[in-house]
């Protein structure tokens, strides 16, 4: 072998080992958020709890994001479980049910009362607050307002909180830019939250028939829009929220799987920080299965 060859040979092999480094380390991010959504009864049903745990720990989910609504001893005691089993608690507080009208964005004695449940979860050791339906009505007429004012609501919250990471759902629709309606931009919002969490469910796209046979792209494309409006460089975490089902459509348990896992695919193509998984019943088996068959694949 002539030295030329031997030097080639040398640098190919740091090569390969460098590319398997990073391949590895993409795999293995620990920072690369997997979650599931709870209501406050499925956290305070203590044998579904522990299912759901059980499950979550051998599929690789670190994150439970939980409603909070109304205070109890059990809600205290089923946290303290998610402690004890290494899996963050991330305490979702809904704002304005189905969107808030000019009078309650307005109202502080509203967001008061909110900042209740939000104290108290901080106090079960809450790793985070996410704000849902931080919004105005999709009802309401297009103003450029209302993002400003919803803004003046999670800077109140953000102040409050210090430093507690803060995070906000907004709808898919706003990867293309503010929403006037609801009154969501990211690009200002990013000014104070540490994080956004864009719902990107197919279900919500339109045409509808098109998004729900195009669940990759559908995903990828919006949280690719979202990273434009900052050049790409995003100032703060984006975790997606991903659907297990369309309720335009029903599906074979294959179908499923495979809309399942090419969601999970495009937050992960398009370099997101992680994904919520939303099941509003809260049945989480099929997701469980793909993240398990990931396993053996990789």
């Amino acid at each position: 072998m002539n030295k030329k060859h031997l030097i080639f040979e040398v640098l190919c092999f740091f090569l390969l080992a460098f590319v398997s480094s990073v391949t590895f380390a993409a795999k293995s991010n620990p920072s690369h958020i997997k979650g599931i959504y709870l209501t406050q009864w499925t956290l305070e049903n203590t044998s579904v709890l522990n299912y759901l745990i059980k499950n979550a720990k051998a599929s690789g989910v670190d994150t439970f994001i939980v409603d909070y609504e109304i205070p109890s001893k059990r809600y205290r005691e089923n946290i303290a479980l998610l402690k004890e089993n290494n899996i963050k608690y991330v305490a979702r507080i809904i704002m304005f049910p189905d969107g808030g009208t000019p009078k309650q964005i307005t109202t502080p004695e509203i967001w008061q009362r909110k900042y209740s449940l939000v104290r108290q979860a901080v106090d079960l050791g809450a790793s985070s607050i996410q704000l849902d339906y931080i919004r105005y009505s999709s009802k309401q007429p297009a103003s450029s307002e209302h993002s400003k004012n919803i803004f003046k609501i999670i800077q109140w919250y953000k102040n409050k909180l210090q430093n507690v990471p803060l995070e906000v759902d907004v709808f898919g629709i706003t990867s293309l830019g503010e929403s006037k309606h609801i009154g969501q931009n990211v690009q200002l919002f990013a000014q104070t939250v540490d994080a956004i969490c864009p719902m990107v469910y197919p279900s919500h796209f339109v045409p509808f028939p098109h998004h729900f046979e195009h669940p990759y792209d559908t995903v990828y494309d919006s949280l690719s829009l979202i990273q434009k409006q900052f050049n790409h460089q995003m100032p703060i975490k984006m975790y997606a929220y991903i659907e297990l089902s369309n309720y335009h459509y029903p599906m074979s348990h294959a179908k499923t799987l495979a809309y399942i896992k090419a969601q999970i695919k495009a937050v992960e193509a398009a370099g997101a920080d992680g994904w919520y998984a939303w099941s509003p019943h809260n049945r989480y088996d099929n997701l469980f299965a793909v993240l398990q068959n990931q396993k053996i694949e990789d």
